[in-house]
């Protein structure tokens, strides 16, 4: 997810790593990086230049204080390439915010409009928006307004029993307009106090489609007009959601597919070239799979610094939050069994996708994608085909044992005991961590503790269990990140000494 903007933003970070100080040529290469990326994501060339050109004159115009105090009173080191990243991380905020996420409400009910092309989620975003809302309390009423996309009525049925929501849809020969007329006055009667229109949509914006739009929008008056588009239409999305403003006044954006997305370009360039907010990201196809946007996160996860806000959000939807500080205290303090660890793999699988987990944590962002979502799945087989004693007591687990596992999970003995001898390791160093206090904000989160302390700074990387290409992967990218700082180091070290040479 968005690779591509993020190569360029980690390439200036490792031009600027060492420098002393910004000066015009070293921001100019670092910014010949950024450029490269945000043209090949696909952001249009105007937001770009602006881009540039608001960064460049902060990052040259602004005193960088090399020392700076945070909320606790502790002093901080800031490096002139820390400052740059810094301006970089405000630029990207401020290009995709305010974001203001919260759904308008008219006469006491939320009444919801979904716009956009055919083939780009509308109606499973409905329900996602459905979910959302009865979440927050609301009573929702879904609309079917589509009576051209073949099955699309019974789709969204079908979408509407899954979450036990009622679907409204419209008699044989019924056009959308009446259809939702009719809806209004059911939701009214009804009790609900929240109303999604799931809207047609064509190809391409017509005058027919945008007639038919504006009617619905005459009979319902909805306090939330929402376009749908698809983040993998890089550029055209920006086009076609301009062409929707020009008709209809829009309250915001519903930005999905945005985990397939390598680019990024329309979530970046929307907001400044429309004018229009992206108010949601709808990611993976299940209902679940919706949260608000928050441009500081996106910004955050682009400059590959992860995104805590959002993942422990992410967290708090599928786990008890009382429970797992319970847990987390008891696994730092080496109280740590298999089962223990097959209840974290399951929850971060309802969290998302690993990658897009990994994504969200600090330092890991740039390496998500040599994460392999097929280890977690070899791990959890073996991890069941043990007995309730294994799992309690994995030291019992011999050669002997460990061939029987193996052929219970479809595996070989070696990856069980590889298994068994990382998961010692694994408590061992919990237990180590569970002596200096509670760690920071992730030790909330199951086997997530605060690992600064142990040379893994920002958190736990759940694929460490994992004997997979990704976690090794990690690892050597982490080792070469670390040897490559030492070598800057060392060799700024060498020029200031032959600099003071020669004076």
């Amino acid at each position: 997810m968005l690779e591509t903007l993020t190569r360029g933003f980690k390439g200036a970070r490792e031009r600027l790593a060492g420098v002393r100080a910004l000066s015009e040529d070293n921001v100019d290469e670092a910014l010949r990086d950024v450029r490269t990326s945000l043209l090949e994501a696909d952001v249009d060339f105007q937001v770009v230049k602006d881009f540039l050109a608001r960064v460049k004159e902060r990052a040259l115009g602004e005193k960088v204080e090399t020392r700076v105090k945070d909320a606790s009173g502790q002093v901080h080191k800031v490096t002139p390439g820390q400052h740059f990243i810094a301006v970089c991380e405000e630029e990207l905020t401020a290009l995709m915010g305010p974001v203001d996420p919260d759904l308008a409400s008219a006469d006491g009910t939320t009444s919801i409009m979904l716009l956009g092309l055919q083939g780009v989620g509308k109606t499973t975003i409905a329900a996602k928006l459905a979910r959302h809302l009865k979440k927050q309390g609301r009573r929702p009423l879904l609309v079917a307004a589509d009576i051209y996309r073949p099955a699309a009525a019974d789709q969204l049925e079908q979408l509407g029993q899954s979450i036990d929501v009622r679907v409204h849809r419209g008699a044989e020969g019924e056009q959308p307009p009446d259809i939702c007329a009719r809806a209004k006055e059911l939701a009214r009667d009804g009790g609900y106090d929240a109303i999604i229109y799931d809207t047609a949509g064509r190809l391409a914006v017509d005058d027919d489609l945008m007639v038919e739009l504006e009617a619905i929008e005459r009979v319902t008056s909805p306090a939330n007009k929402l376009l749908v588009c698809d983040a993998l239409m890089g550029r055209d999305a920006v086009n076609v959601a301009g062409a929707f403003a020009e008709r209809i006044d829009l309250s915001g954006l519903v930005m999905t597919k945005i985990d397939g997305d390598s680019r990024g370009g329309a979530a970046l360039a929307v907001k400044a070239v429309t004018g229009v907010p992206i108010k949601f990201l709808g990611t993976g196809e299940t209902v679940d799979r919706l949260e608000e946007f928050r441009p500081e996160g996106l910004a955050s996860r682009i400059l590959g610094m992860g995104d805590i806000v959002g993942l422990v959000k992410d967290f708090e939807e599928v786990v008890d939050t009382q429970q797992a500080e319970e847990d987390a205290e008891r696994i730092l303090k080496g109280q740590f069994t298999m089962e223990d660890l097959l209840t974290q793999l399951k929850t971060i699988q309802k969290m998302g996708p690993l990658k897009e987990v990994m994504g969200k944590l600090p330092m890991f962002g740039d390496m998500a994608d040599q994460v392999d979502e097929r280890e977690m799945i070899k791990v959890e087989a073996m991890i069941q085909s043990m007995t309730k004693g294994e799992r309690r007591d994995p030291e019992v687990i011999d050669k002997s044992r460990a061939q029987r596992i193996a052929g219970g999970s479809g595996r070989n003995p070696r990856e069980v005991l590889d298994l068994v001898g990382r998961f010692r390791q694994m408590r061992q160093m919990m237990s180590q961590l569970g002596g200096g206090g509670a760690g920071g904000l992730l030790s909330k989160i199951p086997g997530m503790g605060n690992l600064a302390g142990a040379g893994m700074p920002g958190g736990f990387d759940p694929s460490m269990m994992m004997d997979g290409g990704g976690s090794r992967q990690m690892r050597r990218a982490n080792q070469a990140k670390l040897r490559k700082q030492s070598k800057n180091k060392r060799k700024n070290a060498r020029a200031s000494r032959k600099k003071g040479r020669k004076k």
